[in-house]
């Protein structure tokens, strides 16, 4: 039996904050031995940018976890919790362990993506807050400095927003080991089925030795 217990009935509990835009952030979804599992299965990393889970040698027993993960059972919280059936979504799942100088820079991830959920899987004791690489819910496209809510990347915890138009998001500027599990919903149009093709054939050409 797995290790590795998923802490859905926080994420129904946890309220939604709605400024600058609809989010949750749930601490403890990752807590104790299972976290302590899921760190120590983590492939190394060693280069920047996200890496589909299929272009990763995962334990079975991570696999096995982020199968679950962009399963059914959440998808079923976040329709309920923001109105919003994804059901019937298609899932993409990418994994960082490294962040770049470049990365981080404000943005709203793209339309083709309806939600996106993101599971930190790092030390808890680093000092993140003087040392960059905290999410920030951006209140517009131009300062990174112009926040509403700030979140630690620490170990366990748990970011879902749906996109939209006030989703600008950023943090600042942060280089080194900083491990994130990025699951996005996606939508069914022409752009989506692109993305996920473009994400499929990555998952083939970043098979490579150098990413553990």
């Amino acid at each position: 039996m797995s290790a590795i217990s998923l802490n859905y009935e926080a994420v129904r509990q946890v309220m939604v904050r709605q400024g600058p835009c609809p989010h949750i952030v749930v601490p403890d979804f990752l807590t104790g031995p299972s976290l302590a599992r899921v760190v120590s299965l983590l492939p190394e990393i060693q280069a920047g940018g996200s890496f589909p889970i299929g272009a990763l040698k995962l334990h079975p027993e991570l696999k096995a976890m982020m199968e679950e993960f962009a399963g059914p059972q959440l998808k079923e919280i976040v329709s309920e919790k923001f109105g919003l059936d994804v059901r019937s979504a298609p899932s993409m799942v990418t994994m960082r362990g490294q962040t770049r100088a470049k990365d981080g820079r404000i943005h709203r991830d793209s339309a083709s993506k309806r939600v996106t959920i993101l599971l930190y899987l790092n030390d808890p004791a680093k000092d993140w807050d003087h040392k960059g690489g905290c999410l920030r819910f951006l209140n517009g496209p131009d300062d990174v400095e112009d926040y509403a809510s700030e979140v630690p990347p620490v170990g366990g915890t748990l970011v879902i927003f749906p996109n939209g138009p006030d989703t600008w998001h950023g943090h600042r500027p942060y280089v080194g080991p900083r491990y994130t599990v990025q699951l996005n919903y996606m939508a069914q149009d022409g752009r989506a089925r692109y993305e996920l093709m473009r994400h499929r054939f990555s998952a083939f050409c970043k098979r490579w030795p150098f990413i553990g």
